[in-house]
């Protein structure tokens, strides 16, 4: 499927019968969000009743990046996009932990990286190559119970969750001032960069959290494609 990525909307086109757009998803916005404001434009547009829009794997609010958006019959598909591969880059923090993994919750916990040398770090980046097994984190979408784990965990309940099989393509450090490192990251669906953070922290026998995230790639889709979501609903709110 063709994508309807930064550049001019074709006369004509028809949202309903079914399209694919990239957007780019602002910092602290929810993947939801986005769906349901370009939900809203649409219907608004063409004062439609309903219109199917969904999108192919959740991003975090503190999360920017490439989001794949169908609408109308290409709602279908989404599970053929979720299925796809992606990329990241971002931040890790070194030497403390918090709760979600990342920027969204206060540190919790603080370790010592006066042991963490460049070689340790390249040792265990390594050890994170491949298929590995990984524990997500309780501030997830993962539903228990019938319940969004991260209901759960603002609750200050703890739930056993059970690891799952995840391949890391390719882990790179692209830069590295501690306690700061960049990285890029090339994962199979499924892949959460919050918990490959965390776990680095632990077998560097330190913490770590995310303080940035982006994703870049989903299979063969760039973030250079996409439409800033400001730009999107312009376009649309100005079609003909």
């Amino acid at each position: 499927m063709k994508p309807l990525a930064a550049e001019q909307i074709p006369v004509g086109t028809s949202f309903q019968e079914g399209t694919l757009l990239l957007v780019n998803k602002p910092k602290g916005w929810t993947s939801f969000d986005v769906v349901n404001k370009i939900r809203y434009t649409l219907k608004n547009k063409w004062q439609l009743k309903n219109i199917k829009v969904g999108h192919a794997g959740t991003l975090d609010p503190m999360a920017t990046g490439l989001l794949l958006i169908c609408t109308g019959k290409a709602t279908k598909n989404l599970s053929e996009f979720q299925n796809l591969s992606k990329i990241y880059t971002g931040t890790i923090m070194l030497g403390a932990t918090t709760p979600s993994y990342d920027a969204e919750t206060a540190v919790n916990q603080e370790f010592p990286i006066s042991h963490i040398t460049t070689d340790m770090i390249e040792a265990t980046r390594q050890k994170f190559l491949g298929n590995i097994e990984q524990i997500p984190p309780m501030f997830s979408a993962i539903k228990m119970g019938g319940q969004p784990l991260y209901k759960k965990a603002r609750r200050g309940e703890t739930i056993e969750i059970q690891p799952r099989p995840v391949n890391i393509y390719n882990f790179e450090i692209t830069r590295l001032s501690l306690p700061e490192l960049d990285f890029r990251v090339h994962c199979s669906k499924g892949t959460y960069i919050r918990s490959l953070a965390y776990d680095l922290g632990q077998a560097l026998q330190s913490g770590a959290y995310l303080t940035a995230l982006c994703r870049t790639h989903i299979g063969s889709y760039s973030l250079d494609q996409a439409w800033s979501l400001d730009a999107l609903l312009t376009a649309i709110r100005a079609e003909d």
